[in-house]
Formats: structure tokens, sequence, C-alpha cells
């Protein structure tokens, strides 16, 4: 059964080219299926070698399937502003994002959007369980990401079970990430919400604060804008800059010389995000 799977699996995927003209258009104008092919190593050797792989779906891969795998994935790169997925599209494809950080979001039929959640290395976008996707997807930063055929994988599925368990595992934990955000809009306050935020970003470096112990500062990363943190937390973006001072003022944070913070109390931060 696996040699007829892998044998599909090398039938050459389809991989749109980027004429000339269209690669000098905005970046907010090419989608992921135009991106242009990651350079680097062959596909086959970036799975056993992939910096993610334990962190991400392809965990669930083992070894000896890594060529159905590689056969399955079309590596793609995605400028900053750039569409990985749209509303609303015929949902053939789900995406791992490699590297880089992508936003999800609603738009509404006004004009105005949404961000849900944030994306970031090991990743998993686009697992719809419905014709068309129910969200969109855009780059914050540069973004890296292999992308799947649903059809592909699902026949793949059939014969590697452990991938089947593992995306439901991470349905699982999305499941779980939507209740805290339910909770996070409809009860904190504004310094709770952006604490907990914070918080959220360090655990994604596997960070995790412990009650009664001093923590050394912990770095965190942030590529999104003042005004997609804004956007996520439901705050207007005055709240959101007003509360980042009152943070380094209270001494829980610090600006970081990349554009991020430095968390210098965790156990106070981690009380503000409980509503102490």
């Amino acid at each position: 059964m696996l040699e007829r799977v892998y044998a599909d699996l090398q039938r050459p995927a389809s991989v749109a080219v980027v004429p000339a003209a269209a690669a000098a258009m905005p970046p907010v104008d090419l989608p992921c299926d135009a991106a242009r092919p990651a350079p680097g190593l062959p596909i086959a050797a970036k799975c056993g070698h992939c910096a993610i792989r334990s962190a991400s779906m392809c965990q669930a891969v083992p070894q000896k399937h890594l060529d159905w795998l590689a056969a399955a994935a079309v590596t793609a790169t995605v400028e900053p502003g750039g569409r990985i997925i749209v509303e609303g599209d015929a949902a053939e494809n789900f995406y791992t994002l490699t590297a880089g950080t992508a936003k999800l979001l609603k738009m509404l039929p006004d004009g105005r959007q949404q961000i849900t959640s944030f994306a970031d290395p090991g990743d998993v976008l686009g697992l719809a369980f419905a014709d068309r996707y129910a969200y969109g997807a855009e780059a914050i930063d540069r973004v890296t990401l292999c992308r799947f055929s649903h059809a592909r994988l699902r026949r793949l599925i059939e014969d590697v079970p452990e991938v089947e368990r593992r995306l439901l595992a991470i349905t699982r934990h999305e499941l779980v990430l939507a209740h805290e955000q339910m909770l996070l809009l409809g009860c904190k306050l504004s310094r709770e919400r952006l604490a907990s935020f914070l918080l959220a970003r360090a655990r994604r470096y596997g960070f995790v604060p412990v009650p009664g112990r001093p923590a050394k500062p912990v770095q965190v990363a942030l590529p999104m804008t003042r005004s997609d943190i804004g956007d996520y937390l439901g705050l207007r973006i005055e709240t959101v800059s007003r509360t980042f001072t009152q943070l380094r003022t209270a001494k829980l944070i610090a600006n970081t010389a990349a554009g991020g913070v430095a968390i210098l109390d965790a156990n106070a931060l981690a009380e503000l995000a409980a509503g102490g």
C-alpha cells in the first residue's frame, strides 16, 4: 500500500511560476502558491534535518517514511504582507511554518478584520473541516513554509496513522487556545490581556514561570505591530502603547534592541495575567 502512495506522491506537484512583472508587485499580491521556492537543500534532506520537525506535524512521521513526506511537500517563501491563505478560498492545502511569523484573521463584511491568533515555526495552518478556508493568513515577517495537498496527505494518513493522531492533538490544542482567547477578550482588563499575551509568547520559547522561584529575564520576540497586538487583544493601539509603558514603569518588562521585550519579573507578570 505504501508503495502505491509513494508512486502517487512522486507525481510532480503543480507550482505556479511568477512572471518577472508579477514578481515586482507588492508582497500582498503574492499568494503562497505563487511564492518563490525556498533555496537550499533538496526537500528530502530538509525533512531529515528540519530544525522544527520535532515541534510540528512532521514529528509523527517515522524516519523510514520521510521520503513520502518529502515527496508530498512543496517549500515556499512568502514575503512580509504576503497572503498564505485567503478566507473563503477552496481548502485544497494546509501549511507548516518552518520560519517566520504569520497572523490569522477573519474579515467582516464592512472591511474590518479581527486577528484571531499568531502562528510561529512548527504551527500548522489550513486544517479546514469544510470545503473552504474559514480564516485568512498573512506573513508578518519573511515566512518559509511547507505546503501539503489535503488529497495527497489523506492517502498517506491511511498508512501512517501516527500523522492523524498528531493532527488531532494539534486540533485539540487549538481548541484550548480558542477557549483561553474567549476568556481573555470577555473578562480581562487591558493590563491582564497584555500580560497574558507576553507570557504566551514566552511559552513559545519553552519558558514556564514557576511560582515563588525567581526567573532570569527572558527575551520575547514581537515581530507584529502594536496595531496587530491591539487587534488580537481587542484594544485600541493607544491603550496597547500605554499599557506597555505601565509594564515598563513597573519594571515587569524592558525593551530590547531587536524590537521585542525582556520579561524581567515573570512571576509578577503571571500574577497580573491571572487577575492579581
